[in-house]
């Protein structure tokens, strides 16, 4: 799992570097923000899967709930950047929410 965030983290920095060189400094803001609104929720549902498996709570609806909790704060955490940031490039935005979304897919597609 943590391996997972790590790839997204990776990709989110390679996305924000991208939409710098392309887009400036608001695309590189907005890509960044992008890439966090996945990675923080991950990182935290990693966390308390870890501490769950750790203590021996790891139940399939702890799962579930997790789950869902990290949905709802990657949507709020969009809907607050979408209201917070005037600059906001939405292009860019996406962008660095597609790739942390298929950062483990890329990296397997690039070991293939």
């Amino acid at each position: 799992m943590f391996r997972a965030v790590l790839h997204q983290s990776v990709g989110t920095l390679l996305v924000t570097g991208l939409a710098w060189i392309l887009a400036g400094q608001h695309g590189a803001v907005s890509a960044g923000l992008g890439g966090v609104a996945i990675v923080i929720p991950n990182l935290l549902f990693a966390l308390s899967l870890w501490a769950a498996a750790r203590s021996g709570r790891a139940s399939v609806a702890g799962f579930f709930v997790g789950e869902l909790i990290k949905v709802a704060a990657t949507l709020a955490l969009l809907v607050i950047v979408a209201g917070a940031y005037r600059d906001l490039n939405w292009l860019a935005l996406l962008a660095g929410l597609v790739v942390a979304l298929k950062a483990n897919l890329l990296v397997i597609l690039i070991k293939a």
